[in-house]
């Protein structure tokens, strides 16, 4: 895939279909921003927490999750697109997990949401962070799209050349304490719903990681279901012009509403 163009793509289609958003910061530093967007005169439906992927570095931001933010409005929800520090931005374990932190607990500020149901939806690396965060806070669900679920067999099969290895500083022999404290494997029950989320054409990615996961969330007693999409890739799961992606809002609803 042409990702300069994919994402132009969207660039473009944000463009026309973007219709409110406002910039808030959460901390100091620079990556320390997330997008507010609610949809248009109404109270929303709940409130997505979105987490952009890009193995955890510093080539690709926020940007790449708009569209699908711009898509959730139309469709009722709000959401918050949250920026980070990344690999060559500051980031990494813990600094990373830290700007997640800060960045939720930002949103009990942003009266304009109200009291609604929070979603943590993440893609790739963001699908770790979403998971990883679903165990500090009581949300109503967790959606990791093509995610790294499973830190520690990142690190071993050295998807994204090396990327787990870079985010946490070493393997898992040589920093257990940190993955520990990071993977989502090593911090089972997180007692959240979880809708996980893998395209079988996934390149990126392994589908592997996301079976490994729910599998294990299953035998923790977590509610986990396994949405596994047939000759779906990578990306297709953040572009919001796909039937794949309104297949993906209706399984987190359909969460939502039956808790």
């Amino acid at each position: 895939m042409d990702l300069d163009r994919f994402f132009a793509e969207l660039a473009d289609w944000s463009d026309q279909h973007d219709e409110s958003v406002e910039t808030h910061r959460y901390g100091p530093l620079p990556d320390h921003e997330a997008d507010l967007r609610l949809p248009p005169g109404a109270t929303p439906r709940g409130l997505v927490v979105v987490i952009h992927g890009g193995f955890w570095r510093s080539r690709f931001g926020r940007e790449t999750t708009r569209a699908l933010c711009a898509d959730l409005a139309l469709r009722g929800w709000a959401s918050w697109n949250v920026e980070y520090r990344r690999v060559g931005t500051g980031g990494g374990v813990p600094a990373t997990l830290d700007d997640i932190t800060a960045a939720l607990r930002h949103l009990d500020e942003l009266e304009p949401v109200g009291d609604v149901p929070v979603v943590l939806l993440g893609h790739s690396a963001g699908g770790q962070l979403a998971l990883w965060a679903a165990g500090t806070r009581p949300v109503a669900a967790v959606v990791p799209l093509g995610g790294v679920c499973d830190l520690a067999e990142a690190a071993r099969l050295r998807i994204g050349d090396g990327a787990a290895l870079d985010f946490v500083g070493g393997t898992p022999e040589q920093r257990p304490e940190l993955y520990d404290l990071a993977d989502p494997m090593r911090r089972l029950p997180s007692g959240t719903p979880a809708l996980v989320v893998h395209g079988t054409d996934d390149d990126r990615v392994p589908p592997e990681l996301s079976r490994r996961y729910a599998e294990a969330a299953h035998k923790a007693g977590d509610p986990c279901q396994l949405l596994e999409l047939e000759d779906v890739g990578h990306f297709e799961v953040i572009d919001p012009r796909t039937a794949t992606w309104s297949t993906i809002v209706q399984g987190f609803e359909a969460v939502v509403e039956t808790g």
